[in-house]
This record gives structure tokens, C-alpha cells and sequence, in this order.
């Protein structure tokens, strides 16, 4: 939607302590379980921020809502610290020290499901965005805002819930993350950056390449360590990151556009 939001490691860092104060509060509910509970409450600030704030610079140009959108990460960030300190917290499950092991390979039961959930939620989003009528608004408002207004979408609203999807998502992140992840109130910064390699190598406004781009993103940061040092993977990866800027700018399944 043209709207690039820096918010959206803060709405990450969010569905992390909404996923924490629900696992240790009185329901003891499994952050697993916890996920439809951040995705629905983040759907809705999200929604509402959107609504409300980010829509109010919408026609703007795209540096508006980067600025502002970076503003309101800050605030939510320090919010979050005035609220809960800056102690580290973290989720310990029954079943957090379990793996698999197939062969040689060991893997954790938690980084497992964590996969398996974000694929399905991956696979959930491409589904709507191809087969609603609000996705296909979505991806319409997304091609030619006039052209969609005068089909009878209402932009202003396709707007917010597309923010409002992208903030489920965030907070599903922030639950899926919790698990294996310190939780802090700048945690979701290294996610944000993160988030953006992802999106830029899997091609900008492809809901599958973002898929791609994680994993392809995941192996790169994972082989730069083993072979360069834990204090180099990020090096690897954002080189890689260049390495498909210069040959590849739409990304690595994207298509070029004029």
C-alpha cells in the first residue's frame, strides 16, 4: 500500500508481552494458544492507529508515514518501558528444552511449530488476499487508488484493514517469537530490520516471496555464522541483501514493474 511502517517491530514487541502476561497471569495459557488472542487485539490498534493517525497523511509523500510511523515506534517502545521496565523477561515451557531427532539432526520442538505455524499463516493470507472480495480490494486500492474508489471500494477503510493485517500478523510474530526470543521493549528493532531484508528479497507486495525470502534470509544468517562467526551473520545477510539489490531489484521471485 505504499506505507512503509517502522511501527511494525514495536507491534511485534507487543504480541510478545501480550503473549508473556497471558502465559503467566492467571489463565497460564500456552503462548502457542495465546496466538489468535494477540492477532485479534493487535488487529484492532492497529486498525485503530491506522484510522486515526496513520490516515491522516496517507496521500502524503511516502516519507510522511515513515516518519511518523518511526515516531510512533518510539513512543511505543518507551510506553513499554515506562510500563514494564526494562527487565528481561522470557517464556519457559514444559516442553521448551524437547527436540526431534531424525538422524544426526536435532530439532527443537518450539523452532518446529514456529515454522509450521508461520507457513500456515502465510499460506492463510495469500489464500484471502486471492480469493475475498476484501483481498481483492485490497490488492486493487493497492494498483490504482482512483481507479478503486470509483469501482465503489472504500479506500479509506481497505487502508486501515490492511494495516490492521499487517498488526495480526505482527502480533502473531510477537507470540511465535516469544518462545525462543529474551522479551524486551526494544526487542522488535532487530526484527524490523529484519523484516525488511525479508521483504526486499522475496520481492516487495508478494505475500510468497516474503515466505521465500525468510527462509532464503534464515539459511544465509544461519551458514554466515557457522562459517564467519556468531558476530558476522548479520554481515553475510545484508551483503546478500545488496548481491539482490544490484542484480535482482524487484526481488528473488518478484517481477519487474514500471
Amino acid at each position: 500500500m505504499n506505507v512503509i511502517n517502522i511501527a511494525h517491530g514495536a507491534f511485534i514487541m507487543l504480541g510478545a508481552y501480550l503473549t508473556y502476561w497471558l502465559f503467566v497471569g492467571p489463565m497460564h495459557l500456552d503462548p502457542f494458544l495465546s496466538i489468535p488472542l494477540a492477532m485479534l487485539t493487535m488487529f484492532v490498534f492497529a486498525y485503530l492507529l491506522q484510522r486515526f493517525v496513520v490516515n491522516q497523511v496517507i496521500r502524503a509523500p511516502m516519507l510522511a508515514t515513515f516518519l511518523l510511523t518511526f515516531g510512533l515506534s518510539i513512543m511505543i517502545a518507551n510506553m513499554a518501558q515506562i510500563f514494564w521496565s526494562s527487565d528481561i523477561r522470557s517464556i519457559t515451557t514444559a516442553y521448551s528444552g524437547t527436540s526431534l531427532t531424525l538422524g544426526g539432526l536435532t530439532i527443537p520442538w518450539v523452532r518446529l511449530w514456529t515454522l509450521l505455524i508461520a507457513c500456515a499463516l502465510t499460506f492463510g493470507l495469500t489464500m484471502f488476499m486471492a480469493r475475498t472480495k476484501i483481498g481483492r480490494a485490497i490488492r486493487a486500492t493497492s494498483m490504482d487508488v482512483d481507479a478503486a474508489r470509483l469501482s465503489g471500494v472504500g479506500v479509506a477503510n481497505i487502508y486501515a484493514l490492511t494495516f490492521g493485517i499487517g498488526g495480526a500478523l505482527a502480533g502473531a510474530a510477537g507470540s511465535l517469537v516469544s518462545v525462543s526470543y529474551a522479551i524486551t521493549p526494544n526487542m522488535g528493532d532487530s526484527f524490523l530490520v529484519r523484516a525488511f531484508v525479508v521483504a526486499v528479497l522475496g520481492g516487495l507486495g508478494n505475500v510468497t516471496g516474503a515466505l521465500v525470502g525468510g527462509l532464503v534470509y534464515g539459511i544465509i544468517e544461519s551458514f554466515g555464522a557457522l562459517w564467519f562467526g556468531e558476530g558476522f551473520k548479520d554481515v553475510v545477510a545484508m551483503v546478500a541483501l545488496l548481491l539482490v539489490l544490484l542484480l535482482r531489484p524487484y526481488g528473488l521471485i518478484g517481477r519487474a514493474t514500471a
